[in-house]
């Protein structure tokens, strides 16, 4: 992880505050180290860290250190992208995709006026 990393790191105990108590929308990417897809989108994630500063939170956790956030939310397979809106899952992606389909589902997340 590069030191001047933008994206949140989560774990079990900070997910709730960071994730489901967050003000904005959140899009976070469920990942291990071992995972030869999770690397590939790994500098899309963080490019869209910078990207989104202040509109929207990018999150990643590490599947293999914290279990009960993957395995409440059903994650089966990685990478798995979830897109949360207060509180709520409202988008699923899994597996490695483009930058462009990311920033379009975060786009429409950040133009929805808040419930």
């Amino acid at each position: 992880m590069a030191a001047n990393a933008k994206y949140v790191t989560l774990t079990d105990g900070t997910f709730q505050e960071e994730v489901l108590g967050a003000d904005q929308p959140v899009l976070v990417d469920f990942w291990a180290t071992w995972c030869g897809p999770c690397r590939m989108i790994a500098p899309v994630i963080e490019e869209l860290a910078s990207e989104y500063e202040g509109r929207a939170k990018i999150a990643k956790m590490d599947v293999d250190h914290n279990p009960q956030v993957p395995m409440h939310f059903g994650v089966r397979s990685i990478p798995t992208l979830l897109f949360f809106k207060d509180g709520q899952v409202v988008d699923q992606l899994i597996g490695a995709v483009s930058k462009k389909v990311l920033a379009d589902k975060l786009d429409a997340l950040v133009a929805e006026p808040a419930v």
